[in-house]
C-alpha cells in the first residue's frame, strides 16, 4: 500500500498519481491522509484499485468514479460519487447534499445520513444509506436502487421514472407521481443481496417500497396542477 499525505503533497499530484497507468500497473492499494476536508478527491478514477481515505472529504469526492473501491473514514460534502459509473464508494460518516446524483452505476453505501437530493437524477446506481436521508431524494430517479435504513425526508421520488425505492423508516411526503408499492417475494430477495453487498444487517420484511404511478411520463392537462 502507498500512503500518501495531503500535509505533504497537492491534491493535484495524488489525482495524477491515481491515474497513471504505469504506476497503477504497481501500486493497487493507495492511502490517502491528511485530507482536511479537501474537494475533488480521487475523480475520475479508472482502474480496478482501492482507494482509503482516512479523513473527511469535500465536494465531489470519488466523482465519476469507473471500476475503483474508495472508502471515506470519515464524512463528505456535496455531489460524492457523482456521475459514478461502477466500482464502490463507501463512507462511514455523513454525507451531504446530491449524493450519487446522476450516478450511472456501482454501488454507494453511506454509513450514517444522506442530506438532501440523495440520489438526484439516479441513472442505474444502486445506493445504501444505514441512516435517514433529506428532502427531494430520487428527484427525477430514473433507473437503480435506493435503499433507506432510516427514515427520508420530504418529496421523496418527486417526478420519479423507473427508479426503485425501499426505505424502513417514515417518509415525511411522496414527491410527485411517486407512490407505495407492494412489496413482493422478488422485492424483498433484491434488497437482500443488496444489503449483504452493503455489509448492512436489516431484515427485508421491514422495508416499504416505493416507485413511479406512471402518470407523468407524457404531459395530460388534467395533471397540469401536478408538473
Amino acid at each position: 500500500m502507498k500512503t500518501v499525505d495531503l500535509a505533504e503533497q497537492s491534491l493535484r499530484a495524488l489525482n495524477q498519481s491515481l491515474h497513471d497507468g504505469e504506476m497503477l500497473s504497481d501500486i493497487r492499494e493507495w492511502r490517502v491522509t491528511n485530507t482536511d476536508g479537501a474537494h475533488n478527491i480521487a475523480c475520475g478514477l479508472n482502474d480496478d484499485i482501492s482507494v482509503d481515505i482516512d479523513g473527511h472529504a469535500g465536494y465531489y469526492c470519488a466523482g465519476m468514479n469507473q471500476r475503483a473501491s474508495v472508502t471515506v473514514h470519515g464524512n463528505v460534502g456535496v455531489g460524492v460519487a457523482e456521475n459514478m459509473m461502477s466500482g464502490t464508494v463507501r463512507v462511514t460518516g455523513d454525507a451531504s447534499q446530491s449524493a450519487g446524483a446522476t450516478a450511472h452505476g456501482g454501488l454507494l453505501v453511506i454509513e450514517g445520513n444522506a442530506a438532501a437530493r440523495c440520489g438526484i437524477s439516479m441513472k442505474g446506481v444502486d445506493i445504501v444509506v444505514k441512516g435517514n436521508i433529506g428532502p427531494m431524494s430520487a428527484f427525477m430517479g430514473q433507473a437503480g436502487r435506493l435503499v433507506v435504513c432510516g427514515d427520508a425526508g420530504d418529496a421523496l421520488g418527486d417526478s420519479i421514472y423507473e427508479a426503485r425505492l425501499y426505505v424502513k423508516g417514515r417518509v415525511g411526503t411522496l414527491g410527485a407521481d411517486c407512490i407505495e408499492k407492494p412489496m413482493r417475494a422478488e422485492h424483498q430477495e433484491e434488497l437482500a443481496a443488496l444489503l449483504e453487498q452493503a455489509g448492512i444487517d436489516e431484515d427485508p420484511a421491514d422495508f416499504r417500497r416505493y416507485g413511479s404511478a406512471r402518470e407523468l411520463y407524457h404531459f395530460k392537462v388534467d395533471n397540469a396542477s401536478a408538473y
